[in-house]
């Protein structure tokens, strides 16, 4: 007999179905039928944990909105220096979208219903949070010395970022979430190597 899963692991599952599933087919392309066809559900079971689409929606945006700024905090804890930070803080996104590879696409839709818009806008809202700690974290390691004071901090910020815009797009054409890190490893090292402060190294 099989284990009845709790209703926090239910949601957590249908939560997880319906970002696989909006990677595989299109965030504009879900629907309840497909999320319970893969979980093996009906759609009533479905609707026991989340009252619509709208709902679902909603949890999606929570999830990965927790996951984003989840990274930032960790990237802070763990860093004992902003050089390591910014490291930690491009390769823990990078890390997360390979594991919700349909983030990207879901930050591109065109003609989002008024439930995909009010996500939109939740998670891009956590991903100005991500931009702000990143420029904020080049500001220290600027003041520290480990990267070029001679080039804006915003700038530095948009040639990081830049690595991780070009990755998603890749990531949208090849279907290969593991591209994310191997490439974004050997980027951000680079790209590091390539502003950091004359005669220091990171």
């Amino acid at each position: 007999m099989k284990e009845r899963k709790s209703q926090q692991d239910r949601k957590a599952e249908i939560l997880q179905a319906s970002l696989d599933l909006a990677f595989e087919a299109g965030p504009d392309r879900l629907t309840t039928g497909m999320i319970a066809d893969r979980l093996g559900l009906t759609q009533p079971a479905i609707y026991k944990h989340f009252k619509n689409k709208e709902d679902i929606w909603q949890g999606v945006a929570n999830s990965l909105c927790d996951q984003i700024l989840a990274n930032i905090v960790k990237s802070g804890e763990s860093s004992p220096t902003p050089d390591s930070r910014i490291r930690k803080l491009v390769l823990g996104h990078l890390r997360l979208v390979q594991v919700n590879p349909a983030l990207p696409q879901i930050m591109v839709m065109r003609d989002p219903t008024e439930a995909q818009s009010a996500s939109l806008t939740q998670i891009r809202a956590s991903m100005s949070k991500f931009r702000e700690e990143l420029l904020d974290t080049i500001r220290q390691a600027q003041a520290a010395r480990q990267l070029r004071a001679d080039i804006s901090a915003s700038d530095i910020a948009a040639l990081i970022f830049g690595i991780i815009q070009g990755l998603a797009l890749r990531l949208l054409l090849t279907r290969d979430p593991e591209i994310l890190l191997r490439e974004g490893e050997r980027l951000l090292d680079l790209q590091l190597s390539l502003l950091t402060s004359e005669g220091d190294s990171i």
